[in-house]
């Protein structure tokens, strides 16, 4: 059992994402390790990219801070590589196929297992086209994590097949970003899941309250939050960190 799915067997997850670099290289370490203190299940950590496809304009902004700061990809490595001494939270890379490419897939993957990721989330990298990073992560040990949607239907069962760690669910379509009203779809995507095997499902995009939070987790087996707290780091810059571990706190305790 690899960690991802260790998490999942000691109940609904809280998984929260933030961009790495923002608002600082160290001010996203002291995320990492406090989150993890406050009841962080899973951290996803996104490696800024100048064209992130799925991302609304909180992360979007994220990402150009971050770049326009100077990080890497490299830089996230090291990163990784330095909480690894002190967290073992299970760690998600989010990032695009540009620049895993670019990076040379097979050596993307190998710094992952280097450094400690546990996991990656590649939105733009549809199933039919994941041979591209599949054997890659296969040989380093690294979990490739499936995203099914609304419109995924009838795709859903061969999706889910072949799935390993956990299932991404996206609880409604178009970007992500904090939303008033969620899809009512997430009991319907979970259920033909679960249909095919049992494998745990996290729901993301849009999340952002704690009833939220609560109601999403009933359906599922964890909850993914990320514009609602990089929009957090965006407001505080430098004294974020106080801010989203009381975040944190309380959307762990609500879904429990």
């Amino acid at each position: 059992m690899s960690r991802l799915q260790q998490v999942f067997s000691k109940g609904k997850a809280f998984i929260p994402f933030i961009t790495v670099g923002d608002p600082s290289l160290a001010v996203t370490e002291q995320l990492v390790l406090e989150m993890g203190k406050a009841g962080a299940d899973i951290i996803e950590l996104g490696i800024p990219f100048s064209d992130p496809s799925a991302e609304g304009p909180v992360i979007q902004e994220a990402d150009y801070r971050a770049l326009a700061a100077g990080v890497t990809t490299d830089h996230v490595f090291k990163l990784v590589k330095k909480i690894r001494q002190s967290c073992d939270v299970p760690l998600v890379l989010m990032t695009y196929a540009n620049p895993v490419f670019v990076y040379g897939t097979e050596r993307f993957m190998q710094q992952c297992r280097e450094c400690g990721v546990d996991g990656v989330i590649v939105p733009d990298v549809p199933f039919e086209e994941k041979e591209e990073l599949l054997p890659y992560c296969q040989k380093y040990g690294i979990t490739l994590i499936s995203m099914i949607a609304p419109t995924s239907k009838d795709r859903i069962p061969m999706i889910v097949k072949e799935a390993e760690g956990f299932i991404y669910c996206v609880s409604s379509m178009g970007v992500t970003g904090v939303r008033g009203e969620l899809g009512n779809q997430v009991t319907e995507m979970v259920s033909k899941v679960k249909a095919v095997k049992d494998i745990p499902c996290a729901v993301g995009f849009g999340i952002g309250t704690p009833q939220q939070a609560a109601e999403m987790a009933a359906m599922s087996d964890g909850v993914i939050v990320g514009s609602a707290i990089v929009q957090l780091v965006a407001e505080y810059g430098e004294e974020c960190i106080p801010r989203v571990v009381e975040y944190v706190r309380q959307m762990k305790e609500a879904i429990n």
